[in-house]
């Protein structure tokens, strides 16, 4: 053949032959071909073109050589001759169709191997023990074969080399295979990926046929490629008719040249397009028409379709010009109206202001018209809020209206409340907006008279009560409150005292929210409320199986507040061994949750609270001394509401309107005698008492006139049957006796079921301490179980 190359034989290490070339000439070749087969592929010829080419490059390369590809059907895993130009009919035939395998000669081996396969001798080879004779009666002694796998790695075909004589590839010859087989795969993606795109728009035509809505395909210069069936039987069109542009064709002469001149415009920008034209029908008569075309782009960006639909829209045009005729009668009427009156478009475009408008800005229609009519009209510090919400109003087609200021002719600014409405159509669209803009000058200024009267009386009650719902501003609250003020910005230990309901919990708050810590949490633990046995899991948080019933670990309130405030109320109630924890954790900062060993290092300012004499109680052996001091550093002592009878007025208007509010009732006045006994009254309930009397009051009052029940705040004078016994000497001596009958019906055992802990229903440590503390003789009782 012409331009053959010369090949060289030579032998390796093992005495097998091997074929070579050091020609410059075969390298520019096998370039030269690489890019003839690059630019057939290019230009689109057909797959059995290129595949045949693709051999004939490896053939003129050597003579000796025959070269073939065969393709794979994924369906049966069966390879099948694509191209074998050189190679006797008589064996393609025989091993079309052959079924890949582990050894299934070089070709069959290569696409179930997915690797590459090298066969120097088919005379000895074993994978061509079932098919040797094959190849051998047609003269082929060696067999070359490569997968031709795809982009993502599946296997193609096979690319094959056949030698007349046994030998090896040489280096040169891999890189052909290699080469050969990478262009084959470009080829056959190429071609499956065109035939699966003329599948596809066979596809979408007929789909697009089926659509009951004129729709159009144009190649990128604009060039009408199908029209779908709806829009050729609206001019007549037969299925074999020639395409046209039906744009140019069938639009009305006096809608032409804007028409294309529109539509020319956007596909050179490569921009969508939208215009509206008439267009002639097969009933002799033009409708209106709403024309849209769309790019389709490549990956590369390049535009490959113009997709574009017709719409109807002649109904609506006549719509519009019956719209345009109520318009101006509409503006006649308008005129007379003495409101300020305006016309917007769907989009928000201002068409129409009746004189009102004109005669309050000193502006022309068409100034009202431009589109900086709104920065000029309306105050700068009112103009992005209004846009923003007139934007949204018209996106979603809702109604709204807007406070704002409109500049008076004057230079001088009125406010003014501005309403928007749309009106629509039969079908619900939105064709115009009128906005209506009432002068509420005169209203805003009242409002502003209100507001700086209730920002004056706020100042007043903040000064007054200075927290929130501590509400009075008698001496005995005052002194508390600067007592808050000076403790909160530090993070020094408060034990709050008072008796029940005085607002203990109010101060705790305050403080918390006065300190550094008020970002972060605080969190409230109620000791009485909280069973014994569970008061340290509680606190300090329990691992799985600390206990039963305790299937996962949890946080205690400590590690919760880590880095903010923890309140403990009624710490008094706090049982021996946790009380011990409580003061590691305010010494040490650190602890370990029920049932764990790790330490656990935690940041918490403590705020504590109770209504007991905590002196008393220590006094008594019920409290630890150590812990009392270390809650003890800056003590705040609540005053009860006996003590401060002037903040009952303030208190019960605070509770009427708080209540009334609720209950949906406004009071008045309130009545003198309700509140001269309500300052009569001792309160021992405090303002806990006085709050519930006010809001049971509010429930049965029926008039605007505030009053109470008398007989609800009498309180009947205690019974005395005998001496008084001193409180905490009291609970003491019954706490003693509880534990010896227990002691004694459980014979001195404490732990276990029958034990003295279990009888009085505590843990076995609280109750080992308590009875160290009372100094009881556990062995006595034991004694007995000798009697």
């Amino acid at each position: 053949m012409p331009g053959q190359i010369p090949i060289t034989l030579l032998e390796n290490q093992t005495g097998a032959p091997t074929f070579d070339t050091d020609d410059e000439k075969w390298v520019e070749t096998l370039l030269a071909g690489e890019n003839r087969l690059l630019e057939m592929i290019s230009k689109g010829n057909s797959l059995a073109v290129i595949l045949d080419r693709l051999c004939w490059l490896v053939e003129e390369l050597s003579s000796g050589f025959l070269a073939t590809i065969l393709l794979l059907d994924p369906n049966d895993n069966r390879l099948w001759h694509a191209a074998a130009p050189s190679l006797p009919k008589s064996y393609t035939a025989a091993i079309d169709g052959i079924v890949i395998g582990p050894s299934v000669g070089s070709c069959g081996t290569a696409a179930y191997r997915r690797e590459p396969v090298i066969v120097s001798d088919i005379a000895t080879d074993p994978l061509w023990a079932d098919y040797r004779q094959l190849p051998l009666s047609h003269g082929l002694r060696a067999s070359w074969s490569a997968p031709i796998l795809s982009s993502e790695g599946s296997v193609l075909g096979t690319f094959a080399i056949y030698a007349r004589e046994p030998g090896n590839p040489s280096p040169q010859y891999h890189k052909i295979i290699e080469q050969i087989s990478h262009l084959a795969s470009i080829a056959i993606e190429r071609s499956r990926a065109e035939a699966k795109l003329r599948q596809s728009e066979s596809e979408l035509r007929q789909l697009i046929d089926a659509v009951p809505h004129h729709i159009f395909v144009l190649g990128p210069d604009g060039s009408r490629l199908y029209s779908n069936q709806v829009a050729r039987e609206y001019h007549g069109l037969r299925p074999e008719d020639p395409e046209r542009d039906q744009l140019a064709t069938f639009v009305h002469p006096e809608d032409r040249e804007r028409a294309l001149a529109e539509r020319q415009q956007s596909i050179t920008r490569g921009a969508p397009y939208e215009l509206e034209a008439r267009l002639f029908g097969k009933d002799g008569q033009y409708r209106w028409f709403l024309i849209r075309g769309n790019p389709l782009r490549d990956e590369q960006g390049r535009i490959t379709r113009w997709y574009g639909t017709r719409t109807d829209i002649e109904d609506r045009r006549r719509a519009e010009e019956k719209l345009r005729q109520d318009e101006r009668e509409l503006r006649r009427i308008t005129d007379a109206i003495p409101h300020a009156i305006s016309v917007l478009a769907p989009d928000g475009t201002i068409l129409y202001a009746n004189e009102v408008v004109l005669d309050y800005t000193g502006l022309r229609l068409e100034d009202i018209k431009a589109d900086d009519f709104c920065a000029r009209l309306f105050h700068p510090d009112d103009l992005e809020k209004f846009r923003d919400e007139q934007r949204l109003a018209l996106s979603r087609g809702e109604p709204f209206e807007a406070a704002l200021r409109a500049r008076r002719k004057d230079g001088q600014y009125r406010w003014f409340l501005v309403r928007y409405n749309p009106l629509c159509d039969d079908e619900g669209g939105i064709i115009r907006w009128y906005a209506t803009g009432t002068d509420i000058e005169d209203r805003k200024q009242a409002e502003e008279r209100v507001q700086k009267e209730n920002l004056a009386l706020r100042e007043e009650i903040d000064h007054s009560s200075m927290f929130e719902e501590i509400v009075g501003s008698s001496a005995p609250l005052r002194k508390v409150l600067a007592q808050v003020a000076k403790v909160a910005p530090v993070d020094s230990t408060v034990l709050i005292l008072g008796e029940t309901g005085t607002g203990k919990e109010l101060i705790a708050r305050a403080i918390h929210k006065r300190s550094k810590r008020s970002s972060r949490a605080f969190i409230r633990v109620n000791c009485a409320a909280i069973p014994q046995s569970l008061i340290a899991s509680e606190l300090f948080g329990h691992e799985k199986g600390a206990f039963t019933g305790a299937l996962q670990r949890r946080l205690g309130r400590f590690e919760l507040a880590d880095g903010g405030t923890i309140f403990l109320d009624e710490v008094g109630e706090l049982p021996a061994e946790t009380q011990l924890a409580l003061l590691r954790v305010l010494q040490e900062h650190e602890f370990e949750r029920v049932g764990g060993s790790q330490t656990i290092s935690v940041d918490v300012r403590v705020l504590a609270a109770t209504n007991r004499d905590l002196k008393a109680v220590v006094a008594a052996g019920m409290f630890r001394e150590d812990l009392y001091y270390r809650l003890d550093v800056f003590p705040v002592e609540m005053p009860s509401l006996r003590e401060r009878t002037d903040d009952i007025p303030l208190l019960v208007q605070y509770f009427i309107e708080r209540y009334g509010k609720t209950a949906g009732k406004k009071f008045r006045n309130i009545n003198k005698m309700t509140l001269e006994l309500f300052q009569a009254y001792d309160w021992p309930g405090n303002i806990r008492e006085l709050q519930n009397v006010i809001e049971r009051a509010v429930i049965l009052c029926d008039g605007d006139i505030f009053s109470v029940d008398e007989t609800w705040i009498k309180r009947e004078s205690p019974q005395v049957s005998g001496p008084s016994v001193p409180f905490v000497g009291a609970i003491v001596s019954r706490e003693k006796e509880m534990i010896e009958t227990a002691l004694a019906e459980s014979r001195g055992k404490i732990a276990g079921p029958a034990g003295a802990a279990a009888k009085l229903g505590i843990p076995r440590q609280t109750l080992e301490s308590k009875i160290k503390r009372l100094g009881l003789d556990v062995h006595r009782f034991r004694s007995r179980q000798v009697d």
